[in-house]
């Protein structure tokens, strides 16, 4: 589920680490990389694990409720139709989710009020007033509803905060996750959740994809950090009126992974490549460095091309305006 786009982010960060450390070398940079990728799915889990939490908490309300002299027959029936969600329910079932669940221990219990703000601005919205006009909503329409109230607990601040108390690292990932995770809630369909479905989980070694975007991932770290020393003198050479020390580190080392592309990863078309490192740059690094790293991409192409470095088959040669399939790369 990690895009290749937010692999290259993370594999830059990590080699900026390397380079900035202590003499880090790169198998330490790949446990590194190993163990934020891991963090992202414990951060991805414990969103996921908001969900059961807020039908759980229309449980416990409904309870009090029922316990009253004269109950709400109207705010019964909306909490009674939330806590009984079949998609929310089968979910929090699943023996892999409890088991991630309890090994992370998870633990709402101290956040109640939280969940019952959260719940009644939920019950308040119009996705929800519509879903309970519904007489006898399908199993994708609970989903539906469930995928809603999953955003709605997202863009609390409260509820953030609680969770980056948790781990402070995990603020700058927090949306992308939660982005990730929303996606994963949609994909499951009602005859695949039981007991047995594996945990939805962002990056999941399981999945074919994920394996192949991850290790090209690794590889990238390697191969960069290993070579930082042999692409220097190409980027000095390029440059016009410019010391390379006064060039931010952060686009030497996006130049320098664009080379690895470049040269290492032959289903990789080169506009994908620059055109991924200039997005980077943006995230990154200064105003100007999107201009500054197009130019000197452009031509240290030309050298590898020249050179014969640079061999691409024949996915790599594919047009990417015209191909879906290098959206994600």
């Amino acid at each position: 589920m990690l895009s290749r786009h937010f692999l290259r982010a993370k594999a830059l960060q990590t080699i900026y680490a390397g380079v900035t450390g202590e003499s880090k070398n790169a198998d330490e940079l790949l446990k590194m990389f190993d163990y934020n990728v891991g963090r992202l799915n414990s951060l991805g889990l414990l969103q996921m694990s908001t969900l059961p939490q807020l039908t759980f908490t229309a449980e416990r309300i409904y309870e009090n409720e029922t316990q009253k002299f004269n109950p709400n027959a109207k705010e019964l029936e909306l909490l009674h139709r939330w806590a009984q969600n079949r998609y929310v329910d089968r979910l929090a079932g699943g023996f892999e989710y409890r088991q991630i669940a309890n090994r992370m221990k998870i633990d709402w219990s101290n956040h109640f009020d939280v969940f019952r703000k959260i719940l009644n601005a939920f019950k308040s919205s119009r996705y929800f007033q519509n879903f309970i006009e519904l007489q006898q909503p399908t199993f994708e329409e609970e989903k539906t509803i469930a995928v809603t109230a999953f955003k709605f607990l997202m863009n609390d601040e409260t509820l953030r905060e609680i969770i980056f108390d948790r781990d402070l690292l995990w603020e700058d990932d927090f949306d992308q996750v939660a982005q990730y995770v929303f996606m994963l809630l949609k994909e499951p369909k009602e005859e695949q959740m039981d007991e047995a479905m594996p945990c939805p989980q962002v990056f999941d070694s399981r999945n074919e994809k994920d394996v192949n975007d991850y290790d090209f991932a690794r590889k990238l770290i390697v191969d960069t950090f290993n070579h930082l020393d042999d692409t220097e003198p190409m980027i000095r050479k390029h440059l016009q009126n410019w010391d390379l020390e006064r060039v931010a580190l952060m686009d030497i080392l996006l130049i320098n992974m664009a080379v690895t592309e470049f040269t290492c990863c032959p289903s990789i078309p080169e506009r994908v490549t620059v055109d991924e490192y200039i997005e980077l740059s943006k995230e990154f690094s200064t105003e100007k460095s999107k201009l500054f790293i197009n130019g000197i991409l452009d031509k240290l192409l030309i050298e590898l091309r020249v050179a014969g470095k640079i061999e691409k088959d024949e996915r790599g040669l594919y047009d990417p305006t015209l191909e879906d399939d290098y959206k994600d790369q």
